[in-house]
């Protein structure tokens, strides 16, 4: 029997290399491709893959809105998220939010089957080049007992500036932002993550393994 697989990615171009890829590949099989999240809610309503291949930057929907969704649902499908983005702090954002696999795009034939049979296992599977930082900052260890903050796609991108020493003037300059909208966001981060001040925000990001 194959592996049902779904791809959920916003560039067809994606889409296509993957087909590309797994097409002379007999034990995977491509069900259904989507565009953007919500045309992928409505298709999982018809048909609900073995594995999901999940980008993250979706329109509508972002990945770690949409994995906790569909699990909640659809309990069954395993979720591999195939992104961009070489980062700790979205692996273990996406795993935490219910994905069993983390993959980049430039990943080549052989890795992209062999996280595909890993996370249709079971098992999860995280992309080589990142595994080590993941292991060294203990973001792998006991993922469901944390608590998170739940972020924006936009406060995810300034807490990580503020971390990166932005001062509020650059962050407006960097993001196109009013200083008043900027503010906002400061505000809403140093109450989801309850604390007082910057320092002390950026801490205890840090030790969540949420900022670079």
């Amino acid at each position: 029997m194959s592996i049902q697989i779904a791809i959920a990615d916003d560039h067809q171009m994606v889409i296509n290399g993957i087909r590309t890829m797994l097409a002379d590949y007999p034990r995977i099989s491509i069900t259904d491709t989507y565009l953007d999240g919500e045309a992928l809610m409505r298709g999982l309503e018809a048909r609900t893959p073995n594995v999901l291949l999940l980008d993250i930057q979706l329109p509508g929907r972002t990945g770690d809105k949409l994995a906790p969704a569909i699990l909640k649902k659809y309990p069954s499908v395993r979720i591999l998220t195939l992104t961009n983005f070489d980062s700790a702090f979205y692996a273990r954002n996406m795993l935490y939010h219910g994905a069993l696999g983390y993959l980049l795009k430039s990943t080549d034939r052989e890795t992209l089957i062999a996280a595909i049979e890993s996370v249709y296992e079971g098992r999860e599977f995280l992309e080589p080049s990142m595994k080590q930082q993941i292991e060294e900052k203990s973001l792998k260890t006991n993922r469901a007992h944390v608590r998170f903050p739940v972020l924006s796609a936009r406060e995810k991108e300034i807490i990580q500036l503020i971390a990166d020493g932005y001062t509020t003037q650059k962050i407006i300059e960097t993001l196109h932002l009013s200083a008043n909208t900027v503010d906002n966001y400061r505000s809403s981060l140093l109450l989801k993550f309850g604390v007082t001040n910057t320092a002390s925000l950026i801490k205890k990001a840090v030790q969540l393994g949420m900022v670079e």
